[in-house]
């Protein structure tokens, strides 16, 4: 069900452009701050084009979309940036240490053309919905650079891992024709992909499959968008037009070295908040296992058998708390769902998917109940933030910035494959699929 391609991808040429210096994190994730430090890297870097600077004297015929289209064009014809001269799938690994851990992983997968999909068809599948803002942004930018260079993340789920033994095979024989560490000590690694013997492979193995978006919902909608402007030009359905695919990296959910890693929760500004009053609320609900210590040396301590906790608790539904100083004596806290809980009357009106997903129990368990954060709340960020990284949200507590914070465990990708092909979407920032896929080590353009 899935048709993918090979293509001649547009690459930087290393001699001109180090790859360390030219690539980015993709453009949702890159701050004010790296913006301004990818400028610095080189003047080729891809942040011209990914997420250029906005200026106060932009006019229509001046802007930062005419700005990295031109950009774009003066690379090419300067060879900092070249085609490749054969079409290619690109396998594209990536060696990196689990956050918050010492554990070393490396995902695999490729990167080809897949032939965009309404939703409708039952192909592709998303699991968040989108907002227009971001949307918007990124239909203006292809629409000027006509080149995608950021990757749509896409998961396939085999168990017999056909795909993968081709890229291990090449990756056995071959050397990679790009090699970087970005800055957060991820390893990325692409090989070429010429032979038709294994290009076929490849497309055989992936005919059957569904794909499901793990990260770059904006970026796929957006392709839809661009698709559909350029079949009106055209007036009439022409299947193998350039614009009828984009770019994507497959990833097998079978394969090893896939993490998804939890978004924690939290609360602040609520007015008359009593984390007392919170657990009588819930203790029909849930068993709570108090872990307290006295002084900061002790917390440190206190903290890492919390998470450890947290994680044994996973089967059981558990769910992290720590209160800040003022809210109660210090300690940290399992929330575990009791067994003979009944799921269906703490979270009505949903589907048994949507009661499987601890964001959820969260969400429409805790927060809203207990602590009356309306979803209305939770949209305009009133009473809740997002935080990745565990030590972070513990210490925002610490420090006063946060009453309160909701530590999860993370999804599995089963559950996120069957949320999605099951027509349904998970609340935002449920997954946090690790590491990112780099902008502009591969990119698709689109002829005129």
């Amino acid at each position: 069900m899935a048709l993918v391609q090979p293509f001649r991808a547009y690459r930087y040429n290393p001699s001109l452009a180090p790859f360390e210096n030219v690539l980015t994190q993709p453009y949702d994730k890159i701050t004010p701050a790296m913006q301004e430090k990818y400028y610095a890297a080189d003047p080729h870097n891809l942040i011209a084009i990914e997420k250029g600077r906005i200026q106060k004297d932009d006019t229509p015929q001046n802007n930062v979309y005419t700005r990295a289209a031109a950009s774009l064009k003066s690379w090419i014809a300067e060879n900092v940036i070249q085609q490749d001269s054969s079409p290619a799938f690109y396998g594209y690994t990536q060696e990196y240490t689990v956050p918050g851990t010492s554990l070393r992983r490396t995902r695999r997968g490729f990167i080809g053309l897949g032939r965009l999909e309404d939703y409708s068809a039952g192909v592709i599948f998303r699991h968040e919905h989108t907002l227009s803002g971001p949307k918007a942004d990124r239909l203006e930018l292809l629409r000027h650079t006509r080149t995608h260079t950021g990757q749509l993340f896409m998961l396939y789920s085999d168990p017999q891992r056909r795909v993968d033994a081709v890229l291990e095979e090449v990756q056995s024989l071959l050397p990679p024709v790009t090699q970087l560490t970005d800055e957060y000590g991820v390893i990325h690694r692409l090989w070429l992909i010429t032979d038709p013997r294994r290009i076929c492979s490849i497309q055989t193995a992936m005919v059957e499959h569904k794909l499901v978006i793990a990260d770059g919902h904006h970026r796929y909608e957006t392709s839809l968008n661009f698709r559909n402007e350029s079949r009106t030009r055209a007036g009439k359905l022409i299947p193998d037009a350039p614009y009828e695919f984009s770019m994507m990296t497959f990833i097998n959910t079978r394969s090893e070295g896939l993490t998804i890693l939890p978004t924690h929760r939290l609360v602040a500004n609520l007015r008359d908040f009593s984390w007392s009053a919170v657990r009588r609320y819930l203790e029909p609900w849930f068993a709570t296992q108090v872990l307290p210590f006295d002084g900061d040396a002790q917390r440190q301590e206190v903290a890492v058998k919390f998470l450890d906790q947290l994680a044994a608790g996973k089967s059981q539904r558990a769910i992290g708390a720590y209160p800040g100083p003022e809210s109660a004596a210090r300690a940290f806290y399992v929330l575990t769902l009791r067994p003979e809980a009944d799921i269906t009357q703490i979270l009505p009106g949903l589907s048994p998917l949507q009661r499987e997903l601890d964001v959820v129990l969260l969400h429409q368990g805790i927060l809203e109940p207990a602590l009356g954060i309306t979803p209305h709340a939770v949209a305009s960020e009133a009473n809740l933030s997002y935080e990745r990284e565990a030590a972070v949200a513990l210490e925002a507590v610490d420090r006063g910035a946060a009453q309160l914070a909701f530590l999860l465990n993370p999804v599995d990708v089963d559950l996120v494959v069957r949320v999605a092909t099951a027509g349904e979407v998970m609340p935002q920032k449920s997954t946090d699929f690790y590491p990112k896929l780099l902008s502009g080590i591969t990119m698709y353009r689109i002829p005129e």
